[in-house]
């Protein structure tokens, strides 16, 4: 679309939090104050009353601006700074920021009704508010929670909103004010979980939108209204930071998609179960010496008779009996190397290979009732199993146990 004027930058500037009473960016016919039309309505207010001598002065002014126009040929279009929240022309002063707020939208239903407040505006004063989404606050356990979404097109594109605008001057000031409101729908079904209604979004270039505008058109009629329905194109929304709800809170990252309960397939959330998955496989992981120090299962033939004589002379019946080195069981096993069977109590040291003390130690300890466990305690010697036995001492503990890494080494 063509724009024969556009305000300075310092008029209309980007904002991520835009909440009533703000200046946004307005696209309309660049018509005369009061609108298209043969005749000017600023002599009359909503109820059919004749307007004070001013606004008849006014409005002659705007007839004569309307032939010049009109003299010079085609329609010229504009882009205009607007506050948001419509004030109609009728208005004697400023209104409070709650009036404001009940005119910040117009029900597509109420445009479609004989007469009322938006009669004059939607017949003269129709416009396209530009911008890139729009926030709507879902509602959750029972309203006592909200959650922003913002909505934008899929496609990036800048959104185009059916709108309607007005111009006034309060009593006693010179100044004009423009002001406008957003014409709202129902949702479409992509929209019907976060709100019943949404604003009428236009195709930038379409003929609904040069339709919307033309000048010409200073009748409602069905036309116009038909206009007015729910967005058929593709939209992006998506949950974004309650930041945005603070008045004076302005970022760009209020439009950035946050993580939710319900958004489990954001970018945040895949590395977060990637990291996890990666930490819970490297615990799940066995470690070198827990694999080292997995028992050796010991099968053998129920029916053999087992025995075991003790020094004190008890029996002890059914003690698996040792594997010998070499023997199919063995090799089931996996057990490679040759040894003797009672030298589990020993370290591979050839000094004490036959020293019958040394094999006795270990028995002596648990079945002589002189010694006590405290005593046995006391008398053992701690000692690292991952030593490296620097010191040349023994590699047999006090109660004839020895190191892990010393049994791996034969």
């Amino acid at each position: 679309m063509p724009v024969e004027d556009a305000p300075d930058d310092d008029d209309v500037r980007q904002t991520y939090n835009f909440a009533p009473g703000n200046h946004g960016l307005v696209y309309r016919a660049d018509v005369p104050d009061w609108g298209t039309g043969g005749s000017p309505h600023d002599s009359q207010t909503p109820d059919g009353n004749n307007g004070d001598d001013a606004e008849g002065q006014h409005a002659a002014k705007s007839v004569q601006e309307s032939s010049q126009l009109g003299a010079a040929g085609e329609t010229r279009y504009k882009l205009q700074s607007m506050k948001w929240g419509l004030v109609p022309f009728w208005t004697k002063r400023s209104p409070d920021y709650g009036s404001v707020m009940r005119t910040m939208n117009a029900r597509d239903d109420s445009l479609a009704a004989k007469g009322g407040m938006w009669n004059t505006m939607k017949q003269r004063k129709r416009c396209i508010v530009v911008a890139q989404g729009f926030y709507e606050w879902l509602k959750k356990n029972g309203g006592k929670e909200k959650v922003p979404h913002f909505t934008k097109r899929k496609d990036g594109q800048l959104m185009c909103f059916a709108g309607l605008w007005d111009c006034v001057k309060y009593e006693g000031e010179d100044e004009k004010h423009y002001t406008y409101t957003i014409i709202t729908t129902d949702s479409n079904k992509q929209l019907s979980f976060l709100h019943d209604r949404m604003p009428v979004i236009l195709e930038n270039g379409s003929d609904e939108l040069r339709t919307w505008l033309d000048p010409g058109r200073s009748e409602w009629s069905k036309d116009l209204q038909d206009l007015l329905k729910p967005f058929k194109g593709e939209l992006e929304c998506y949950p974004v930071s309650k930041e945005v709800g603070k008045v004076g809170n302005n970022s760009p990252n209020f439009v950035v998609p946050v993580a939710s309960s319900e958004n489990k397939h954001n970018i945040a959330n895949f590395f977060g179960n990637a990291k996890k998955a990666a930490k819970s496989g490297e615990q799940s992981k066995p470690k070198p010496e827990q694999a080292v120090q997995s028992p050796v299962k010991v099968e053998y033939d129920a029916s053999e008779k087992r025995e075991t004589i003790e020094q004190n002379g008890s029996t002890e019946d059914n003690a698996p009996l040792p594997v010998p080195a070499g023997s199919p069981a063995a090799k089931s096993q996996g057990i490679k190397r040759e040894r003797e069977p009672d030298d589990t109590t020993l370290s591979h040291d050839d000094s004490n290979d036959d020293h019958p003390a040394a094999k006795m130690v270990k028995t002596e300890m648990l079945h002589s009732p002189e010694k006590s466990p405290a005593s046995i305690t006391a008398s053992k010697k701690t000692r690292s199993a991952t030593s490296n036995m620097t010191n040349k001492e023994s590699p047999v503990k006090s109660d004839g146990s020895q190191k892990i890494t010393d049994f791996l080494k034969r």
